[in-house]
């Protein structure tokens, strides 16, 4: 029975920026504001999840859990319009974690159906992201999962139609359903650059380099992550073999089997630590090196939302100082 020799590292793999903020928001908020923290929707891996909640957050679905001048964080994938508005109506104190490259394609959204635009919605239908997006309006915005859907769709009118993603699709299948949709309508708008995220593309496009080279790919990331399936599925369908494990107890010995070099890669809301688990997992079962592959070094950094602000120099709240007034007041 052969047993691994190598394992290759996917560059970048694991958080992405969004994911670092996230997390961020919930532990200055826990710092500022005491526990317990409540977050709408589960924000990155069960792993850090678990340890937020150790800290004292509490991940809940319903608003209607949440009691009244509690302190509230929405989740990286973001929230409806009237999820937006509940949430102010029941008076909490809200923080918006929702990554700031969601948060653009709501800005697009809105900003066109005030100029009469209809959208169609490239994404995977109950995934919370979309039905944050498709939530910033009460009408007008079309679902299409696949290349079929497109065929189906009946949008009212086709002057004015955009095109909008879910930031988290496989970059290959978005230009494949774009291209379907700029076929039926060619007057169809599409955003100046792509919706689909950074942190996205520069992990598949880690996926594509490391395929060929490696026997056998294992990607961290949670069943629930779209970016963490993308990667197993590009990782299949370039021909190797694939497996995504929530953790390392997932990972079967029989899976190595033969297998000379393995490739690991992580989703972007899949902790190191998890990857470091693999790891040691596979060097127990025989593997002599760990290699790095070149990749894109990400180095954004999104800023933290006013009132969660901290000078690194001092430890203290940075807190907003409202502009001088003139001596009347005004």
């Amino acid at each position: 029975m052969n047993t691994p020799q190598e394992i290759l590292l996917a560059e970048p793999r694991g958080f992405c920026a969004g994911v670092d903020r996230a997390i961020e928001i919930v532990e200055r908020a826990l710092q500022k504001f005491g526990r317990p923290i409540y977050v709408r929707h589960e924000i990155v891996h069960n792993t850090v999840v678990n340890d937020l909640k150790a800290k004292g957050a509490i991940f809940i679905e319903e608003l209607s859990d949440v009691p009244p001048g509690a302190t509230l964080v929405f989740s990286a994938h973001g929230v409806s319009r009237a999820v937006q508005q509940e949430a102010q109506a029941r008076g909490f104190n809200i923080f918006d974690a929702t990554c700031p490259l969601v948060t653009k394609v709501h800005v697009e959204v809105a900003k066109l159906a005030k100029e009469g635009y209809e959208f169609i919605m490239i994404g995977h239908k109950g995934h919370p992201e979309v039905e944050g997006t498709m939530g910033q309006l009460d009408h007008g915005i079309h679902l299409v999962e696949d290349v079929a859907d497109v065929a189906r769709v009946q949008p009212a009118q086709t002057e004015k139609l955009a095109v909008v993603t879910q930031t988290t699709l496989s970059v290959d299948d978005a230009a494949q359903i774009s291209a379907a949709v700029r076929a039926r309508f060619p007057l169809v708008r599409e955003p100046k650059q792509q919706d689909i995220c950074y942190a996205t593309q520069n992990r598949q496009d880690a996926v594509k380099l490391l395929s060929p080279q490696v026997d056998l790919v294992i990607v961290v990331g949670s069943p629930t992550s779209s970016n963490s399936n993308r990667l197993r599925e590009l990782a299949a369908r370039l021909g190797t073999t694939a497996y995504m494990v929530d953790s390392v107890d997932e990972l079967r010995h029989e899976w190595f089997d033969g297998i000379s070099r393995v490739g690991l890669t992580a989703g972007a809301s899949a902790p190191e630590i998890l990857v470091q688990q693999v790891i040691d997992r596979i060097k127990a079962l025989g593997a002599v090196s760990v290699r790095k592959m070149q990749g894109i070094e990400e180095t954004i950094k999104f800023p933290l939302p006013k009132g969660l602000k901290i000078d690194p120099s001092t430890g203290l709240e940075i807190t907003e100082r409202l502009p001088e007034t003139g001596p009347a007041g005004h």
